[in-house]
């Protein structure tokens, strides 16, 4: 319990304490943790000695009231798990209406009111300085499916996905926070000539899709030459968001060989502001997907058995997509975290497996989750079965997305009886393509 209201429904209970930047018309950008209703202004928080119990040594102190000042969480991330584990349970204490610390804030009412922000009144940003990112593919259930609508399911999978985490590296600039709008790509794609052949042309796409993800940002570097072993990948975690790989599917299609996505993926990236730090979501692990016996088994570096959370490698995060057109929201999708083929620790061993180096604020995506049922697809492109079928949304009918919709996405794990840990939404809407 905590002495400040928290709705039973708020996806910001005391169990979570995320992380995020925020500003207001008065301040700029700032590191926040969002508690029910509010944020707490951390550098404010700070320099009213609000960190008076956090137990560091001086020298800690001092790095972590450094790091807090800054406008990204590159700072804060890199000072390790430890420092901002320790940040995180403290503000739980200080908060909880039994805790240890009630001089801190509790009884301070002048403080709350210079330090707790309603959260009505802030302007969320991209939470970290993001140098690479990376889009993973793990979720199996959406590449079964997709490879099902473009190869038939005798040759859905390709021969390598049961054997490791296939990746693609996206583009950093594009990825944008919740909120902000996403404008319709051109690009070349396909279309039908007078003799009844196909012809690439300059095309705004008419095929613009979501994709339901969850991503990690990086908190622990490695060196160059230096693959992280599976064991120690974990500690490289920072925390998590959601986030909408939009994509132009005939953009795509026209592409994607032999290299892959390029211009059909990096016009837009959208991710949720608050980053849910990875100890809020340890009571939620679980089993991944059960790979079949006759599966090949992984290489030794990506065998997570003798892991400290085996078998629960992955987590049941609860997720749902909305649609909003013209007005008018309709639920069309709910599906599990839980359905990733590979964990992010599985993932940084294999992108570090080479020795490459991983810095503080990389992203790291999972690639669309979808689970085995009807209504559980994580993109427009498994819904309308690659464009093929009317998606009855509400009173009109939709195959890919129109100017003007708004996607929303929400994911979160937990109960009310326990206190929700949750990413709050994820919202973009589509807007008409540049003349």
């Amino acid at each position: 319990m905590s002495w400040i209201n928290i709705s039973k429904n708020s996806h910001f209970s005391l169990a979570n304490i995320p992380f995020g930047i925020f500003s207001t018309t008065v301040q700029s950008k700032r590191i926040g943790v969002a508690i029910g209703d509010y944020v707490l202004d951390i550098p404010g928080f700070v320099r009213n000695e609000g960190l008076t119990g956090l137990d560091v040594n001086t020298r800690n102190l001092l790095e972590t009231s450094k790091a807090l000042e800054q406008q990204t969480l590159n700072g804060l991330a890199s000072l390790g798990k430890p420092v901002h584990s320790g940040l995180r349970r403290y503000i739980q204490e200080v908060f909880k209406s039994d805790g240890r610390y009630p001089d801190v804030l509790q009884k301070n009412s002048q403080l709350q009111q210079k330090v707790l922000v309603p959260m009505s009144d802030v302007t969320m940003h991209v939470p970290f300085e993001i140098g690479d990112y990376t889009d993973f593919y793990v979720g199996c259930n959406h590449a079964y499916n997709c490879g099902c609508i473009f190869r038939g399911p005798q040759n859905a999978l390709q021969p390598n996905y049961y054997h490791l985490p296939v990746g693609y590296h996206g583009r950093a600039s594009s990825v944008v926070v919740s909120g902000t709008g996403i404008r319709r790509p051109k690009g070349q794609i396909l279309v039908p000539a007078d003799d009844g052949t196909t012809q690439p042309e300059l095309h705004a796409s008419k095929k613009m899709d979501y994709e339901f993800e969850i991503a990690a940002f990086v908190g622990k570097s490695n060196n160059l030459g230096e693959p992280v072993p599976i064991g120690q990948a974990n500690d490289h975690l920072f925390g998590f968001v959601i986030m909408n790989d939009w994509s132009a599917r005939d953009i795509q299609a026209w592409e994607y060989v032999p290299l892959g996505p390029f211009t059909s993926k990096n016009f837009g990236t959208s991710i949720s502001p608050w980053v849910v730090h990875t100890d809020a979501l340890e009571p939620f692990r679980c089993e991944p997907i059960k790979r079949k016996e006759s599966d090949p088994k992984v290489q030794p570096y990506l065998d997570e058995s003798a892991s400290e959370f085996s078998p629960k490698t992955v987590h049941d995060i609860q997720m749902s997509i909305d649609l909003t057109i013209s007005g008018e929201s309709h639920r069309i999708s709910q599906m599990s975290a839980k359905y990733m083929l590979y964990s992010f620790p599985q993932m940084i061993a294999h992108h570090t497996v080479t020795g490459c180096n991983l810095r503080v604020g990389d992203l790291l995506g999972s690639g669309t989750i979808s689970g085995t049922e009807s209504g559980t697809e994580g993109s427009m492109l498994e819904l309308s079965q690659g464009g093929k079928r009317d998606v009855v949304i509400g009173s009109v009918t939709r195959r890919f997305l129109e100017d003007g919709d708004t996607v929303t996405f929400s994911a979160v794990a937990g109960d009310a009886a326990t206190g929700l840990v949750g990413f709050g939404t994820l919202e973009g809407t589509v807007l008409p393509a540049a003349k």
